[in-house]
């Protein structure tokens, strides 16, 4: 019977999608029936941006317990939701947050029935499922909420992108992916993002790791040496695989970036240490991969120009195909990891918005 009382005294509700560049304020509660729709449980923000994670408690017959007592606990799943990252603990005047969200985050408290978690500065790292957990001494109403970090205004998608490191093709494992993403302003896919990217017609023949531990490859042209000719197009899956042991590429997703990535004049061509050194007399820093995706698939930047990226790669972004300046397609052309010693290229830089 207390636990039944409880139950129905005390509901949690989210409410349905929220779009926002500055603060937010929670939604109103939705019907229990809504909330169990998982597409309306996602939140949508731009990175750099501030959003609500709404979590409200629905007061019936007009009660109010007030808020001494009640532990409110927010929590990030990984990918495969085997793990939780804390974000944040409240009970009381006791408030604590936690990791890479230390100092961004807090309930945001409109009144005694809100749990929502306001978080500041959004990034990349930043998308996925959240927990909100509420305990009140006898029981444990628990709902979750995804947030989607948006590519630009607009609501325009990021970009999804193959990358492998200097070493070559099928070096990394799921650990040194995770990384190797972030080292280039981004952050390792999802199905979905990787899935759209396929939709919107990207065709590569190296497996890599998405976010949930699995390794998978899109191919729209299927061909002889990708799968063999038989094989429809689609997503080539090669399912869960070890995180530690095996070693694949890796697909990684960036959005808008909050800044300016642009091509450097110079009277010479520059090695690799001169070209860093270029962009940072420039008040600038070489530009990263994820970047120049970024430019190139949001912006439309296009460059006939081979630079230096700050992971060593050469590329040049292409988006109106011509002669000589990748004549079949859009692309980001990769040129190699050349030595770094070699005085052959100009140099792109990324400047960030203060």
């Amino acid at each position: 019977m207390r636990a039944l009382l409880c139950t129905a005294l005390l509901s949690l509700t989210l409410a349905s999608s929220v779009y926002s560049d500055t603060d937010s304020t929670a939604s109103a509660p939705v019907d229990a029936a809504e909330t169990e729709l998982g597409d309306q449980n996602r939140v949508f923000a731009s990175r750099g941006s501030n959003i609500t994670l709404p979590c409200r408690l629905h007061r019936r017959h007009g009660m109010s317990f007030g808020r001494v007592g009640i532990r409110v606990k927010w929590t990030k799943l990984s990918a495969d939701e085997s793990l939780e990252e804390d974000v944040l603990v409240s009970m009381g005047f006791h408030k604590k947050s936690y990791g890479s969200f230390l100092g961004r985050v807090r309930l945001l408290e409109a009144d005694d029935d809100d749990a929502s978690l306001l978080i500041n500065d959004v990034s990349l790292d930043d998308m996925g499922k959240f927990r909100c957990e509420v305990i009140d001494g006898m029981d444990d109403v628990i709902h979750e909420v995804t947030l989607e970090v948006q590519g630009s205004v607009g609501y325009s998608d990021g970009v999804v992108f193959p990358y492998s490191p200097r070493l070559g093709r099928y070096n990394l494992n799921f650990h040194h992916a995770e990384q190797a993403c972030l080292d280039q302003d981004s952050v390792v896919a999802s199905f979905d993002q990787l899935y759209k990217a396929w939709r919107s017609g990207l065709d590569w023949c190296n497996a890599g790791w998405l976010n949930d531990g699995s390794v998978q490859y899109p191919i729209t042209n299927p061909r002889q040496a990708c799968g063999g000719v038989n094989s429809g197009a689609g997503l080539r899956s090669y399912g869960q695989r070890d995180k530690s042991k095996s070693r694949y590429d890796v697909f990684c997703f960036t959005s808008a970036v909050n800044g300016r990535f642009y091509w450097l004049v110079q009277p010479d061509k520059l090695t690799f240490n001169e070209a860093a050194q270029a962009c940072q007399d420039d008040g600038a820093e070489i530009a990263k991969v994820g970047q120049m995706y970024a430019a190139w698939k949001l912006n439309g930047y296009d460059r006939c120009d081979s630079g230096w990226l700050a992971d060593g790669s050469v590329r040049y972004p292409i988006s109106r195909p011509r002669r000589n300046c990748s004549p079949t397609e859009a692309a980001v052309r990769f040129v190699g990891f050349p030595d770094k010693k070699q005085k052959l290229f100009g140099v792109y830089c990324f400047k960030g918005q203060q």
